[in-house]
């Protein structure tokens, strides 16, 4: 199996892009030119910084394998690599979804993010 690479979207954009098919990104991703996604030890952080205290939002887990060299990674926070998709998101890439709940203190629960 491929590296999983990580995906925090709101759940009704999720909800679109299965009934569509294909996830062409969030708002941030249309701007920037890309879809954003992070590793597993990126993820807990980018949740931090850009999805505080929002609720109903989903853990996406992808097969960075299947994505092919539209899939590259660049540099961004803190001198990181992070994984960039110059496509859109085939399902067929996507190996589990996950609710991201909150928890007393307002900090998302991740799920084990192995299989």
């Amino acid at each position: 199996m491929s590296e999983l690479i990580y995906k925090i979207t709101p759940r009704t954009l999720w909800q679109a892009a299965e009934a569509a098919g294909v996830f062409d990104g969030a708002p941030i991703d249309h701007a920037d030119g890309y879809i954003h996604f992070s590793t597993a030890a990126q993820a807990v952080e980018t949740a931090a910084r850009h999805f505080t205290g929002q609720e109903d939002l989903l853990l996406v887990a992808v097969e960075a394998g299947r994505l092919g060299a539209a899939l590259k990674y660049e540099v961004s926070r803190g001198g990181d690599l992070f994984p960039h998709l110059y496509a859109t998101l085939p399902m067929n890439a996507v190996l589990w979804v996950k609710p991201l709940p909150l928890d007393g203190e307002g900090k998302h629960q991740f799920p084990e993010m192995g299989v």
